[in-house]
């Protein structure tokens, strides 16, 4: 498709974009109306939103519309799963120059609905505005199927943690565009196309989970969050991470140690939970480490690695100079 967003209007962007989206059975009324009707055989209704800046977010010039689309739809639904939720819908706010190509858009829209598709979900609406930067506005919707929510604050003494996904490979891919390489593709690929595992969520739920999140801001940042609101400190094994080769040779090529990449690197949304130790866990989940104690009284829970601070780079902060 030629032209613009600013000639083909804001009805005809939203036929366009509307065109290209299938609807799943939890979808009683998709785009079209002033709003969706999506079921929630629950009962409750589990949501999420981000928002999303060219520039600040994603670039142009190292992401296609298309890759755009995949990361911010899996970065919202993978909030949805780590809540133990299935996600069913997901809406979007596009802020767009007139002078944008109705292309990226619509490439955009087709990033969206692909990614949702791995997830089970669909986008069932939103809106577009005219404006001078690109702004992506998300929200995800899904439901608990019976589930109790995952929450923070449930990681109790003696509970194991445990990850599954991968942990470091967005950030090796972030150094080696930032380097204005293109290579090695798969951690440049990690980066642009996140793949969280949506299922994993649902299933740690069903096997006991005390606490769960995904890693959007780097692992130690995010496991902080769950020490401080369960009220615990939790403690790391360096050796129980896997460092792949590649990425390994990666960091020494660019002088970073590559560990900092798995402890502090976000965007790959892999998800992290805390498990009764007698918990059987499948394959996929490997143990990271252990809440070891309370938190001190008046300090809040903290994070160590090896028993010591984690005194590197503890993740991404968005008023943080970075």
């Amino acid at each position: 498709m030629q032209g613009t967003v600013g000639e083909l209007g804001e009805f005809g962007l939203i036929r366009e974009l509307t065109a290209r989206l299938p609807m799943t059975p939890v979808v009683e009324l998709g785009p079209g109306d002033d709003a969706a009707v999506v079921k929630a055989p629950d009962g409750r209704v589990v949501a999420t939103t981000d928002v999303l800046i060219e520039g600040r977010h994603f670039r142009r010039d190292w992401s296609t519309a298309y890759d755009v689309g995949r990361k911010c739809a899996a970065q919202n639904l993978a909030d949805i799963a780590a809540m133990g939720a299935v996600p069913t819908a997901l809406l979007l706010g596009l802020v767009a120059p007139a002078d944008l190509p109705t292309t990226w858009a619509t490439e955009l829209m087709d990033g969206l609905r692909d990614e949702c598709q791995v997830a089970g979900a669909t986008v069932v609406g939103g809106d577009v505005v005219r404006g001078d930067t690109i702004t992506l506005a998300i929200t995800a919707l899904g439901d608990l199927q019976g589930r109790r929510p995952v929450v923070r604050s449930g990681a109790q003494v003696g509970d194991v943690v445990a990850v599954t996904g991968w942990l470091g490979w967005s950030a090796a891919g972030l150094t080696v565009l930032q380097r204005g390489f293109r290579s090695p593709r798969a951690f440049v690929e990690a980066h642009r196309r996140p793949e969280p595992p949506y299922h994993a969520g649902p299933a740690a739920s069903d096997l006991g989970a005390t606490a769960m999140v995904d890693v959007s801001d780097g692992l130690v940042a995010d496991l902080g969050h769950v020490a401080r609101a369960s009220g615990v400190d939790i403690d790391l094994r360096a050796a129980d991470f896997d460092v792949p080769a590649q990425m390994a040779d990666i960091g020494q090529a660019v002088g970073v140690d590559p560990l900092v990449w798995v402890l502090s690197g976000g965007e790959d949304h892999a998800i992290v939970a805390t498990f009764p130790k007698s918990v059987g866990l499948p394959a996929r989940w490997r143990q990271i480490g252990e809440v070891v104690r309370p938190a001190r009284a008046g300090r809040g829970g903290v994070v160590t690695v090896d028993g010591a601070p984690w005194d590197r780079t503890a993740g991404w902060d968005h008023f943080a100079e970075q």
